[in-house]
């Protein structure tokens, strides 16, 4: 039985989650800290795999995504000292088993392609990834299973604070949905711009890039959300169909097991 520790490292959190062969037994989300040595991220992940009842020298096998680049000494340090030898990484050389029909494949972010593997994994047909992050990203996978491109824009987290640092007036407010549209008090007015804003945006996207890929497939692009706020927006926009918050997780294992040779 193989113990994979998969970890995807995003600019404002991490995402850990520990696979028992087929089956994702624990996950966690931490914060990204990007000088994090090897030895505190040991005594982070025994004491995460501690809450949960998982021995620790039970990990054999790693995986890691990143796209912040001084987080890779310190993981790979750890690897090779507590889990037998150093960890795949996502990048350039890796196994996908999907074509980059970007114009320079070395651009698109680890995350993006894992999640574009496995979103095509689950549903085997044209579709489009929709991540919240830091950044907010639409992937789009083409019927055959390539990835052909996609948009970036801020996320809404940094929405959220722009507003905060540069209106003299505006807090800082919590990412919540607001009650209603009209909003009579500045933090809902915030918060309704924010939610709904965000949810307009992902689906006039999301229609355009229909519009555009569609007639040259041969059945419609389905729609998958992930990312930590993927629950709050999804449920207010008309196009996403599902919403995967392991998503990343799960195509870090397809990954994994595609490249273990």
């Amino acid at each position: 039985m193989t113990v994979l520790l998969a970890v995807d490292v995003g600019n404002t959190n991490t995402v850990l989650g520990v696979f028992r062969d087929a089956d994702l037994v624990a996950h966690w989300r931490i914060q990204t800290v990007a000088q994090r040595t090897a030895d505190e991220y040991a005594v982070l992940i025994k004491t995460l795999l501690d809450m949960e009842g998982i021995p620790w020298r039970s990990l054999d096998a790693g995986i890691v995504s990143s796209v912040v680049p001084p987080t890779a000494f310190g993981l790979q340090r750890f690897f090779k000292r507590h889990c037998g030898g150093p960890a795949i990484v996502v990048g350039p050389g890796i196994k996908t088993g999907m074509p980059i029909l970007y114009e320079n494949p070395r651009e698109v972010g680890a995350d993006r392609i894992v999640n574009a593997v496995a979103a095509y994994e689950d549903l085997k047909c044209g579709c489009i990834v929709v991540d919240f992050g830091t950044a907010t990203t639409w992937d789009v996978v083409t019927p055959k299973g390539e990835y052909l491109g996609g948009v970036i824009a801020p996320g809404i987290q940094i929405s959220a604070e722009a507003l905060y640092e540069h209106a003299a007036k505006l807090p800082r407010v919590e990412l919540a949905r607001p009650g209603k549209v009209v909003a009579r008090n500045t933090v809902s007015s915030m918060q309704a711009g924010l939610v709904y804003g965000y949810a307009g945006m992902v689906d006039s996207l999301v229609e355009r890039i229909r519009a555009e890929v569609e007639p040259m497939w041969s059945s419609p692009a389905r729609c998958i959300a992930t990312g930590g706020l993927a629950a709050l927006i999804a449920t207010e926009t008309k196009t996403i169909e599902a919403t995967d918050e392991l998503l990343t997780l799960k195509g870090l294992k397809i990954l994994y097991q595609r490249n273990q040779a």
